[in-house]
C-alpha cells in the first residue's frame, strides 16, 4: 500500500459536538455514510454539527470494490426511519441535509418511497431546511427516480464514481451509462431541481479520462461536481494507484468551470457530501 503524502494527513477532531451528533445518533437509530464509508472528514463534520444520514439499513446489496459500506443481506425498511431523520435533522439545527442510503436492489421500488418519505418528514417539522438527496442508480427506473423527483429537493446527486473503462473493477454491478441517464432524466423532468455529480481520482485514470467524464456530464446538463482521492478503506479494497497532487486537483477545477459546471469542489479530502452546502451559495451559473 502507498505511503500518504503529507498532504492527507488529517488531524483528528474530536469533542464535545462530537458528543452530541453521536448522542443524537443513538438516539433515533440512525446510521450515517460518514461513518460506514470511513470518510475522512468525519471528525470535522461531527464536531460542527452535521453528518450525511444513510438511509435503509447499514448493508448494501452491491459489491463496489472501492467502498467500505457493508455488503450482506439487506435489512427489513425501518417505518419509522424518515420520522427519526427528521427529528434529528431538527436536533442538529441543520439548514442544510445530506440524505443517502445504501443500494437497495432487492426492494421492488429499489428504495425510492424511503427517500421521499424522508423529505416529506423534514419538510413537516424543518420546513426552512434546504435537502440534497444523494442516490443509487434505482437500476435506471424511471418511476423510482420521479418517486424522489415529486418531493422537490433543493439537489438530487448521483455519482458516477469513475471513469467508464474502470466500471468493472470499480463498480462491477453498476453502468456508467445508465449512471448518465439518470443524471440526465433529473434535468429532463425538473429544470429547477440542481443535479450534482463526483468522482474520485487516484484509481489509474488519466487527466484526459477525466475531462472526458467532465464532457459526458456536461452533455446530461449536471450543475455541480466533486472530485476527491481514492483512499483505500483496508488491504481488502481496490488499492490506490497515485495520490494525485493538490495541484492537479486546481487543475481539474479549472478545466470543469470551463467546461460549465454550477459549482465544483476539488482537492483531495473532498467527498460528495462534505461541506455540501457551499455549492448553493457559490453557484456561478444557472
Amino acid at each position: 500500500m502507498k505511503r500518504k503524502p503529507d498532504w492527507l494527513k488529517i488531524k483528528i477532531a474530536s469533542g464535545d459536538h462530537s458528543k452530541k451528533v453521536r448522542d443524537i445518533l443513538k438516539k433515533y437509530h440512525l446510521n450515517t455514510v460518514c461513518d460506514e464509508a470511513l470518510c475522512p472528514n468525519r471528525g470535522k463534520c461531527f464536531e460542527s454539527l452535521t453528518a450525511t444520514f444513510m438511509i435503509l439499513g447499514k448493508n448494501c446489496t452491491r459489491n463496489c470494490t472501492f467502498c467500505n459500506v457493508t455488503k450482506g443481506i439487506p435489512e427489513t425498511v425501518d417505518n419509522d426511519e424518515p420520522a427519526n431523520v427528521a427529528l434529528a435533522t431538527k436536533a442538529l439545527g441543520l439548514k442544510y441535509v445530506v440524505i443517502t442510503s445504501v443500494t437497495r436492489d432487492d426492494l421492488p421500488d429499489y428504495g425510492s418511497n424511503q427517500f421521499a418519505k424522508v423529505i416529506r418528514e423534514i419538510r413537516a417539522i424543518c420546513p426552512d431546511t434546504k435537502i440534497e438527496v444523494l442516490i443509487p442508480d434505482f437500476k435506471g427506473d424511471k418511476n423510482a427516480l420521479q418517486n424522489v423527483m415529486n418531493e422537490n429537493p433543493e439537489v438530487i446527486s448521483h455519482n458516477v464514481e469513475t471513469i467508464s473503462s474502470l466500471y468493472k473493477t470499480v463498480r462491477p454491478m453498476a453502468d456508467y451509462q445508465q449512471s448518465l441517464k439518470v443524471l440526465s432524466n433529473i434535468k429532463e423532468n425538473n429544470q429547477s431541481i440542481y443535479s450534482k455529480s463526483g468522482l474520485m481520482v487516484g484509481l489509474g485514470e488519466t487527466p484526459d479520462e477525466i475531462l472526458a467524464v467532465f464532457e459526458d456530464l456536461r452533455k446530461v446538463d449536471c450543475d455541480f461536481l466533486t472530485i476527491g482521492q481514492y483512499l483505500a478503506p483496508s488491504k481488502a479494497h481496490i488499492t490506490v494507484k497515485e495520490y494525485i497532487t493538490p495541484e492537479q486537483f486546481i487543475w481539474y477545477k479549472e478545466k470543469a468551470y470551463e467546461a460549465g459546471f454550477a459549482y465544483v469542489a476539488s482537492a483531495p479530502l473532498v467527498r460528495s457530501s462534505y461541506m455540501a452546502h457551499e455549492a448553493l451559495n457559490n453557484i456561478r451559473r444557472k
